[in-house]
Order: structure tokens, then C-alpha cells, then sequence
């Protein structure tokens, strides 16, 4: 596969204006600047003194709490114009000071490619082969703010090639891998939410990226998928997905990819779904042995098809990863209660905060995580 990247031929997701009704369509391009999206950063919580006797206990953290956010409207379409005073953030219902506001293409980002290597992928494994090459070509640009590792799974996790800025290195680690054995999906996410290496000299910690391909079965992991969706929660870790199951082939593993990434802000795209059929007509009533397609499996025309959906695909989650607000902000933990009460427990914080953000604007779209964990795990 040559290393110019597909994608100048594509334009990524149109971008919109929440105030003007026209499409600022060359916005799009900016997606080859690559990684418009924000840091990640957690911060570790303060320990909690202890009051007076007989004084109410206030117990407190400082941790910052990262939140990148993809605005649309109902048809899709990324909203570009959005400013600060348009975002409400609460924690836990209370209204929040939001510290920072970016919409910047600069801030460091680091992005993890979990591919799976069981044997469920050696049918579309060439094509998918080629589409994580786009991935990796297009967001990591060769400059150091933006770096990217590889992890496959298989029977257990394997880091492919470390963390670093070049792109190269792991295309040319895929072409040399082949698909075989089980799926250890959930101890890969789990590898990469705590052992990876990020950008060392910044001065805070890049957003923190994953994006799996797979079609979201486990077999061989040890962690859970509970675990799985803790620490990448805890580790302020977006999830996106690109979901590698044929129209007419849907099972329950998928809904292992749905929570991870609606827990975690990011999304699925489903370059093989209902989505490559859409604008055919019938498309349910030509019935064969390898699924449901108005196409005829193995013909030239169905080869174009799948091409066309998993470019589309790759485009969506690059216009996706560098079209993302970041907002930043100090969440007040304190609890307060009087120690001498029976029911009052001064050691012991929320452990899960749920957050939410609203816009002051009608038809405006928004996709981020649904909360987080202010402390470590639990040891």
C-alpha cells in the first residue's frame, strides 16, 4: 500500500454553522491539519483533612476534568461556530466554571489502534488492513504533538509497535500480521488505558484516543467488560469504533462496542451495515447464503461498495477526532456532614460523577462522556 493517504480525495463530513444556516463547506479540508481536539488530563485528588471536633467535615479533591465534545445538527453535520459562553457543563446538577474552552487543530493528542486478530476478521481482513493504514497516515501527521500506538488482540493483547509519532512504522507492522485464534478485546482496553506512554514535555497530558477495530466479541480476556469500561472512564479515555460486521451477520457482541463508546463520548461507524445498502432499493429482498445484499458478494461491483463504506468510514472518524470542542474545569468534590451523625461517612467520596452539557442554541447536537471517576481504583 503506497503511504499517500486516500483521504486527499475525500471530503470528511461537512461542517456547520449553529448560527448561519449555510454549510461552511471549506471548513471540511481542515481535516488534513489533523487533531483539532484537546488534552486530557487528570489530576490527583487532594487527601482530606480532618476538621475540628464538632465542626462539619469537608472533604475535597483537585482533580480536572478534560471533556471533549462533538456538536452536529440533526443530520449530522459538525457545528464549527460554537464559543464558550455557549456551553453549560453541570456535575452531578450543579453548574460547573469552565477553566477551558478550545476549538483549536494544535493540542497534543494520543491515539491507540486496537485491532482484532481472531479469527473473525481473516474475511475482510485485507480491506480492513488498508482502512487502519488510512487511520493511522492521516492522524498522526508526523509531528510529536500527535502520536499513536498499536495493540492487537488475539488470544491475549500484544503491543505491536510503542508509542511514537511516525506513522510508517505501524503500517508496516500490519502488513507483516495475520488474523488467528480468540478475542481478548476488553484486556487490550484495558493494556492500553494503563500501561501506554504518552507525549513527554507537554505541559499537560494529551486527550487520549482509542479506536478498535473489531466487531466488539470477547473470548479470551480476563478483565470484564465492566473493568474495561471503568478504567477507560477513570483514565478520561475516548472510545470510537469501527465495527467490522456484515449486514445480516448483527449478533449481541456489538453491544459491547455500543457502551464502550457512548460511555466514553466517542461513536460507531459500521462501514459493512445497513449504511452501505441505504440508497438501494429492495436491498432486503436479495437473500443469500453470506447475508443480505442487493450486491452480489464477490463481483466487482460489491468489491466498489465495500471500498466506498469503509472510506466513508475512515473519513467520518477523522472529521470526528479533529472537529471536537475541548472544555476544561475544576469540579467542586467537597461533601460536607456533621461527623457525630451515624449515617455520616467522612473517608468515602461519590466514586462515579455524572456530567452533562447543554448549549444555549436550538437543533445543536451534542456527543461527549457520560461522567467520570475522580479517584484512582481502589487498590
Amino acid at each position: 500500500m503506497q503511504a499517500s493517504s486516500m483521504l486527499n480525495r475525500v471530503q470528511v463530513p461537512w461542517l456547520h454553522s449553529a448560527r448561519r444556516p449555510s454549510v461552511a463547506s471549506l471548513f471540511a479540508v481542515c481535516a488534513l491539519a489533523f487533531m483539532a481536539a484537546g488534552t486530557s488530563a487528570f489530576a490527583q485528588s487532594a487527601q482530606a483533612q480532618p476538621a475540628p471536633a464538632g465542626q462539619p467535615t469537608f472533604t475535597g479533591g483537585t482533580n480536572e476534568v478534560i471533556l471533549p465534545i462533538t456538536a452536529t445538527d440533526s443530520k449530522g453535520k459538525f457545528i464549527s461556530d460554537l464559543v464558550q459562553s455557549d456551553f453549560h457543563v453541570f456535575d452531578e446538577g450543579k453548574e460547573q466554571k469552565i477553566d477551558f474552552f478550545s476549538h483549536e487543530q494544535s493540542q497534543p493528542v494520543v491515539i491507540g489502534f486496537l485491532i482484532d486478530m481472531s479469527n473473525r476478521m481473516k474475511v475482510n481482513w485485507e480491506r480492513y488492513k488498508e482502512s487502519t493504514s488510512e487511520l493511522m497516515l492521516n492522524l498522526l501527521p508526523g509531528d510529536k504533538k500527535y502520536a499513536g500506538y498499536l495493540i492487537t488482540y488475539g488470544n491475549q493483547p500484544e503491543l505491536v509497535s510503542d508509542t511514537n509519532s511516525d506513522p510508517e512504522a505501524m503500517v508496516q507492522k500490519i502488513g507483516k500480521i495475520k488474523p488467528a485464534g480468540g478475542s481478548a478485546l476488553f484486556d487490550a482496553i484495558y493494556m492500553a488505558c494503563t500501561s501506554r506512554k504518552t507525549v513527554p514535555g507537554e505541559p499537560y497530558q494529551p486527550r487520549r484516543v482509542l479506536i478498535v477495530i473489531g466487531d466488539g466479541h470477547d473470548s479470551a480476556s480476563k478483565k470484564s467488560l465492566e473493568e474495561a469500561e471503568e478504567i477507560a472512564q477513570r483514565n478520561l479515555v475516548t472510545i470510537y469504533a469501527m465495527d467490522t460486521v456484515a449486514f445480516g451477520f448483527h449478533n449481541d457482541d456489538e453491544d459491547n462496542l455500543v457502551g464502550l463508546t457512548s460511555l466514553t463520548g466517542g461513536r460507531i461507524e459500521s462501514p459493512l451495515g445497513e449504511n452501505m445498502y441505504k440508497d438501494v432499493s429492495g436491498y432486503l429482498s436479495n437473500v443469500q447464503d453470506a447475508g443480505n445484499y442487493a450486491v452480489t458478494v464477490g463481483t466487482g461491483g460489491y468489491t466498489a461498495e465495500v471500498q466506498k463504506s469503509l472510506f466513508l468510514a475512515v473519513s467520518n472518524l477523522i472529521g470526528e477526532i479533529t472537529s471536537q470542542y475541548v472544555l476544561r474545569y475544576h469540579p467542586d468534590l467537597r461533601t460536607e456532614c456533621d461527623p457525630e451523625h451515624p449515617k455520616c461517612d467522612t473517608t468515602i467520596e461519590k466514586q462515579y460523577r455524572h456530567v452533562k452539557v447543554t448549549v444555549g442554541l436550538p437543533n445543536v447536537m451534542l456527543r461527549y462522556r457520560d461522567g467520570y471517576y475522580p479517584y484512582p481504583v481502589p487498590q
